[in-house]
């Protein structure tokens, strides 16, 4: 069977691969055409009709920039994706883009699939009308979001967590203490570590603040998680701390607590046993605040909270993440405590929601099931 697949994303180009691996075992006549990345186009053994980082626009002002190649993109995809005929398009995440590819592959009489729900639970739920039109099915790595797809009355498989599967195949590989510490060159103090995010704007906005929170600690270690295409004098504005690349599950598997800014990392961080604050400082307004709590439909924003249904770890978002607010919620995380040993419970109780399923495994399963049907 013929496969196309979206990826638009870096993240996505991850999950991308994997999926094409399973496709690839489990249909040994599968045909790949893909939009992705690096890891995707090693997957597929070829190279994608776009790469990812052609793709890959963020935020208001750097898309106006890009409309010209947007629209290009776009152009290309469809009718690649025309002249190709595919048993079906997979969907990866990537909304704004495929959404509209979906709806002209619907338009065509190609059935449509969407592995990992874009986050219309939490914003933009309008999203939810080009769905219901234009995708055919549902696979999602989130156990929560069946109950809003539910609820919408559409088609949905939870299929696992990847990266559940990451930390635990990473597990048995992860450094020693004593090992890591020789790697780094680091004296034997505790570790907290920090994790400002993979974007320019996140660190600008997070790594300030989660520094001075840090220092409030002076008898343990910061260091940084480096994103790999930051340069090093972005973190040296801030503060003399080891900066640390492709080390973050050593890092955080050898640290007695983490900063964390909002996003996947909240959940990788939990599932390697790391008490853990969340935080999203963005401009820091109050203003920006209750705008984003008007637009926002979900009680958290970190994923462990958000699985677990209630709050495992203090979430610290805009005007109300200050370098005191940080340094309050961390300290009792740090010694042996009531409060630490309640969010690694929360912890186990968030690891039980996620199950056992191998996400690209069932995934995969799942379509050729459907199509051979």
């Amino acid at each position: 069977m013929h496969y196309f697949i979206i990826a638009g994303e870096a993240s996505g180009d991850l999950h991308g691969a994997a999926l094409i691996k399973e496709l690839k075992r489990q249909d040994p006549e599968a045909k790949i055409s893909f939009l992705g990345g690096d890891k995707m186009s090693e997957a597929a053994g070829h190279e994608p009709i776009i790469h990812n980082r052609d793709m890959a626009f963020m935020g208001f002002s750097e898309v106006l920039r890009h409309l010209g190649k947007i629209f290009s993109n776009l152009s290309t995809t469809r009718r690649k994706l025309l002249d190709a005929r595919p048993d079906c398009l997979i969907l990866i995440d990537y909304p704004s883009f495929n959404l509209k590819v979906a709806k002209t592959a619907s338009s065509a009489g190609i059935l449509v699939y969407y592995y990992i729900s874009p986050k219309i639970w939490a914003w933009k739920e309008w999203r939810i009308k080009s769905i219901k039109r234009y995708v055919d099915r549902m696979f999602s790595i989130l156990p929560f979001e069946r109950q809003f797809y539910q609820r919408h009355n559409f088609p949905i498989d939870y299929v696992g967590n990847p990266s559940v599967e990451e930390i635990d195949s990473l597990r048995p590989t992860l450094l020693s203490r004593s090992e890591f510490l020789s790697l780094h060159r680091l004296r034997d103090r505790q570790i907290i570590a920090l994790l400002p995010g993979s974007r320019m704007g996140e660190i600008r906005c997070n790594l300030p603040v989660m520094v001075e929170a840090a220092r409030r600690f002076p008898q343990y270690r910061p260091v940084i998680a480096g994103a790999r295409d930051i340069p090093d004098d972005v973190y040296a504005q801030f503060c003399d701390y080891p900066v640390l690349r492709d080390s973050t599950f050593d890092l955080l598997a050898n640290s007695r607590a983490a900063i964390v800014t909002s996003g996947t990392a909240t959940l990788e961080t939990a599932l390697l046993g790391v008490p853990q604050v969340v935080v999203y400082r963005s401009n820091g307004s109050k203003l920006a605040y209750n705008i984003m709590r008007k637009l926002i439909k979900v009680d958290y924003i970190s994923l462990p909270n958000l699985i677990a249904d209630r709050e495992i770890i203090p979430e610290l978002i805009l005007h109300n993440c200050t370098p005191d607010s940080i340094a309050d919620a961390l300290a009792p995380l740090l010694p042996d405590t009531p409060v630490r040993q309640a969010q690694l419970d929360g912890y186990a109780d968030m690891r039980q929601q996620l199950g056992t399923s191998t996400a690209a495994v069932t995934t995969a399963k799942l379509i050729i099931d459907a199509l051979s049907h």
